[in-house]
């Protein structure tokens, strides 16, 4: 109600013109009781609210008539019922005296509203509507605080700013600008419609940086004007103007001859603009279309359809009919949605009857307090059934001239859908479609697109194709104050030319060459920071961009948590992430340095494959090969001899056997891989110089009670005290390269510290020249160095584009090289570990060469036991267990070859003696036969 209370003297409070209304409502009604009208009445009763001379109105007017006709003509929708339509004309009067005016509508058993036009005014009407359970239909008011909630009477017909101004915000985050100027009506409509186009911007992480309201009523040029000037001395381009038809194009005059119409300006008009033009083509013949080229605009999307064609072929004719005295006028989008408003609401009267409902009145028993005045205002009448009507309202469900006419739980029409129009030249030309599902596309229709494929391409303000910018340096003349910390120490990132104001330096180097890469030129000028004794904290300078004092800062500033809420960085052009230098010592040689590639542990496991290799190959061999064979001694010493020297492929003894090949080849194998991992480590070992400290990175300096020094006012101090709980009493604060040296040096017995921890960038130059010292452990912070600029500054991220072209194109690692690149004595520090080889890297091939050996083994006793069994046979069988094992033992001792021969032998020796007794026996026969 802010309207009412800037109508209304200070005195009065809002009871009290709530009353007043009320007063003036009834003074055009008679007194009546109860009153019911039969079901299906003769006729109903509706009011209409609108301006009629406005772009609108005029337009409305002719549409409303012609639905009523339509529908009174259409047997089939109120069965014979008769719509009777009282229209009242509010002017262009958004305020109190067009609210009165309005009121008559209801003195004739009034069921439903069809208006009001203005969204000021179907604020304060949907009171009353609620009090006598009157819907209101408005096809025009679009405030999106006119919600169901707090207006339950209040049906909106067509579509809410909340939707048009999020098709705007996802227009600017489409073309990737984040700051936006608003210009609007300051009252409901306007102040609301910019408010929902706020919360829009800011979930695309954009923002209104200015709001330019303008006086509700008569706007002179000179208020124009003033509010134009502001806006041009800004630094945004980008600017939103949601305003009435009536004002508009003297906005955009105003703006043109200030030289706002211009290349580089981006103008986004709201749904007013295309329903001026939908309405008086023949602006586009007239001078004024010079003040909105480029423009892009929204326009209500209604689909092609046969009712809609028939109905645009015949508004001539309608037109000419309803309004004799104009004649014909263009129709606008606002026409079909007043026409589709009455077919809606025919539709839930006809449900509305069929269901019982009746058209009853009855007096409020709320005013009964106020009888006896002169107004006798306890005789005004409520609509009875005026909550039932109000659900048959919202439950149809109709495809009209504006597609499908169904509303949501919100009480709005369901899958809302703008067009996205460019005005060039003499024309429009639709660039693409927002709608609710799919976003912003260049589809057939709004509602058919899979997904959002943004849109075409814009020509704009200038008659340019190129996407502006969309933000300008602020045109005060004044350049940016780029503020510098004046560096005592390490000065190849920042230095200042003794007497000038002059600065140089690998961090002045890339600003510069950044600010090169951009589009566009920019003003500035360094000024230095701090008082040239000590290293200004970096905090603090980044403190006089949020006051203002800067408007950018320039240096070896570290990118932290903390310091992204007070500023805005650019992408980080150095990586400089905490380490520790700490004092360190060659390690001397030993002589046992040959050792030192195996571990212990690896150096057991293979000597003792050396000896079960040896075993395995004199087992496999013994038999068939005579280098294996002898005394108990010798072959002690051959499986020694054979096993080692396998290590040098310097073995004489010869293998026969296949299994045996098979598993001197596989360790054979074994120890070729040995001995190239064992050269390669020892190689390292002897040639790279190996460094040791004490320290062996943060954890153990962590953990340990030594002192620890850091540069002073770094950040540093707060890391290691609130994420590594070191204890604020060991810390030592140092401020230059000379001050680590000393306390290094000193150590903490005399004084002095263990270790200094800093940044990576800092150590790095240190240790270039000092070479008894280095980094220890890793890098346990990965943070990077950045341009600061104020919060939401476009600036930033130009910036940040600028540098990571430096990168790609090599000249930031040219610039690198050129400040920062040293003969460093040891820049990768000390190597707290010696790569020495474990069991582990190897334990693949000894599992191969022990399988060998015992599938070799399995194979071999196999053999000598199906041998052994074959030659038992021949035997007596009455040997015990024993004697059989010590004999298969000996048969196991025993050649290939005598193991043979004694075979043959014995198969000898029986065929022999089987000869010899057959010729006993030939003798024996002859002889008695003789």
């Amino acid at each position: 109600m802010p309207f009412l209370c800037s109508c209304a003297t200070g005195k009065y409070t809002m009871r009290k013109i709530w009353l007043l209304v009320l007063l003036i409502f009834y003074h055009a009604f008679p007194s009546k009781g109860i009153s019911s009208i039969s079901t299906r009445p003769r006729t109903v009763n509706v009011g209409a609210l609108m301006s009629f001379n406005s772009t609108v109105g005029r337009v409305a007017k002719v549409a409303i008539q012609a639905a009523v006709d339509d529908v009174n003509s259409d047997a089939t929708i109120l069965n014979g019922t008769e719509l009777k339509i009282l229209m009242l004309d509010t002017k262009l009067s958004t305020g109190f005296l067009g609210i009165v005016d309005s009121l008559r509508l209801m003195e004739n058993d009034t069921v439903a509203i069809i208006g009001p036009q203005f969204s000021v005014m179907a604020h304060v009407i949907s009171h009353i509507a609620n009090e006598m359970q009157v819907p209101l239909l408005s096809f025009a008011a679009t405030d999106p605080t006119l919600t169901s909630l707090q207006f339950p009477y209040f049906v909106r017909t067509t579509q809410s700013d909340l939707h048009q101004m999020t098709a705007v915000a996802e227009i600017v985050d489409h073309f990737q600008w984040r700051d936006v100027i608003a210009i609007y009506i300051d009252d409901d409509h306007g102040r609301n419609g910019v408010s929902a186009l706020g919360d829009k911007l800011a979930e695309k992480r954009g923002k209104l940086s200015h709001k330019a309201p303008l006086k509700p009523g008569n706007i002179t040029r000179e208020d124009i004007n003033s509010a134009l000037v502001k806006i041009a001395l800004m630094e945004s381009r980008v600017i939103v103007l949601h305003i009435y038809p009536s004002f508009g194009l003297d906005v955009l005059n105003v703006a043109r001859s200030l030289g706002m119409m211009g290349s580089g300006y981006v103008w986004i008009a709201t749904d007013w603009l295309s329903t001026l033009l939908d309405s008086n083509p023949s602006l586009f013949t007239t001078e004024s279309i010079n003040d909105i080229q480029g423009l892009i605009t929204l326009r209500m999307y209604t689909p092609e359809s046969e009712i809609k064609r028939k109905f645009i072929s015949s508004w001539n004719k309608v037109s000419k009919e309803k309004n004799p005295v104009e004649g014909p006028f263009a129709l606008n989008t606002f026409g079909f949605y007043a026409y589709d408003t009455v077919w809606v609401l025919a539709s839930a009267l006809d449900a509305f009857f069929r269901s019982g409902g009746t058209l009853s009145f009855s007096n409020d028993s709320s005013l009964n307090m106020l009888r006896g005045g002169s107004f006798e205002l306890d005789s005004m009448g409520v609509f009875l059934d005026g909550e039932k009507l109000l659900k048959k309202i919202l439950e149809v469900n109709r495809s009209g001239l504006t597609g499908e006419m169904m509303f949501g739980q919100d009480g709005n029409l369901v899958h809302s859908s703008y067009e996205v129009i460019n005005v060039i030249g003499s024309g429009i030309r639709r660039i693409g479609y927002w709608s609710e599902t799919s976003g912003l596309h260049t589809g057939e229709s709004p509602n058919h697109s899979i997904s959002g494929d943004g849109l075409y391409g814009v020509i704009w303000p200038g008659q340019t194709t190129q996407t502006p910018r969309g933000w300008v340096f602020s045109s005060n003349g004044k350049p940016l104050r780029i503020g510098v910390p004046l560096r005592i120490s390490y000065r190849e990132f920042v230095s200042r030319t003794e007497g000038t104001e002059m600065f140089g330096g690998y961090c002045i180097d890339v600003f510069t060459a950044a600010l090169s890469l951009l589009p566009y030129p920019v003003p500035y000028k360094f000024f230095s920071f701090g008082d040239g004794k000590t290293n200004p904290p970096n905090t603090k300078l980044l403190n006089k961009i949020t006051i203002g004092e800067f408007d950018a800062v320039v240096g070896d500033i570290t990118i932290t948590t903390n310091r992204t809420k007070i500023v805005d960085f650019t992408q980080p052009y150095i990586e400089s992430g905490l380490v520790v230098v700490a004092p360190i010592r060659k390690m001397k040689s030993s002589a046992w340095a040959f050792l030192r590639p195996f571990t212990p542990m690896m150096w057991f496991v293979t000597g003792m494959f050396f000896l079960v290799v040896g075993a395995v190959v004199w087992i496999l061999e013994r038999r068939l090969n005579d280098d294996f064979r002898g005394p108990a001694r010798r072959q002690f010493v051959t499986i020694i001899w054979f096993s080692f020297s396998t290590l040098f492929f310097s073995h004489r003894e010869k293998t026969v056997s296949t299994l045996g090949r098979l598993v001197l080849i596989i360790w054979l194998f074994v120890v070729l891989i040995l001995n190239s991992s064992y050269i390669a480590s020892l190689t390292s070992i002897l040639t790279v110089e190996q460094l040791s400290s004490s320290v062996k990175g943060i954890e153990s300096l962590a953990t340990s009670d030594e002192r620890i020094g850091f540069p002073s006012g770094s950040f540093a101090e707060n890391y290691l005290t609130e994420e590594l709980n070191i204890h604020r009493s060991r810390l030592v604060p140092l401020n230059s390269p000379s001050d680590y040296e000393r306390a290094l040096k000193d150590g903490p017995a005399n004084g002095g510290v263990t270790a200094i921890i800093d940044e990576r960038a800092y150590m790095e130059l240190f240790l270039a020249t000092r070479c008894e010292y280095g980094i220890v452990g890793q890098e346990f912070t990965k943070m990077g160095w950045g341009f600061a600029f104020p919060r939401d500054s476009p600036l930033a991220i130009d910036m940040s584009t600028a540098i990571l072209k430096l990168s790609e194109n090599g000249d930031l690692q040219r610039i690198h090289d050129k400040w920062l690149t040293r003969s460093a004595c040891s820049s990768e520090g000390a190597k707290q570990g010696i790569d020495r080889l474990e069991l582990k890297s190897f334990w693949g091939l000894f599992l191969l060469s022990g399988i060998a050996c015992f599938v070799a083994l399995l194979c071999y006793v196999a053999r000598m036991v199906y041998r052994f069994s074959r030659h038992s046979n021949s035997n007596s069988e009455g040997s015990s267990h024993s004697a059989r094992l010590r004999s298969f033992f000996t048969f196991m001792n025993e050649r290939e070859e005598e193991d043979i021969h004694m075979s043959k032998r014995k198969r000898t020796e029986k065929g022999s003696s089987g000869r010899v007794a057959h010729d006993e026996e030939l003798d024996v026969q002859n002889y008695t036969r003789g």
